[in-house]
């Protein structure tokens, strides 16, 4: 296998695990506002008492609460779906770049996550590190808060 396949087979499997992460995310905010909805809904019998309609009230304000959630990681989820993430040698949204040992996905915000023993984590291409370093190369530098940083690698 050439380098150039090893770095495409890697850009895939972290493509795939960010994909996975989002989704499982996204499963889990649906899996709570779901829950809260049906604790919601009263059931058929025609006396209520007071308690039982500040419950009902507070499940579906529990339940709104996690409507944002379901919506955020959906986006995301869709955002990474229908992004281009062939192999690169420009930052661009759907690159992968290594600055200080550290590799950033331009695709989605997200928490640090691993993939073959490295650590990743997503910045969103409005970050203020992307928009610093958007279109260029490995070798080349950047100024993002008062320090020179150097591209180390563009995948």
């Amino acid at each position: 296998m050439s380098n150039s396949q090893d770095r495409a087979a890697l850009k895939k499997a972290v493509y795939d695990r960010l994909l996975s992460l989002e989704s499982d995310e996204l499963a889990s905010a649906q899996a709570h506002f779901e829950a809260h909805m049906k604790d919601s809904v009263l059931d058929a019998r025609s006396v209520r008492d007071t308690d039982d309609l500040v419950a009902s009230n507070e499940e579906v304000g529990l339940a709104a609460a996690f409507s944002h959630p379901v919506q955020a990681h959906h986006a995301k989820v869709d955002v990474i779906e229908n992004l281009d993430f062939a192999p690169t040698d420009t930052v661009r949204q759907g690159a992968i770049v290594t600055l200080d040992g550290r590799h950033l996905i331009v695709a989605v915000s997200t928490a640090r996550f691993e993939v073959g023993g490295e650590t990743y984590m997503g910045v969103s291409p409005e970050s203020p590190i992307f928009k610093a370093m958007e279109g260029l190369q490995a070798g080349d530098s950047f100024a993002f808060q008062g320090k020179d940083i150097e591209i180390e690698d563009v995948l």
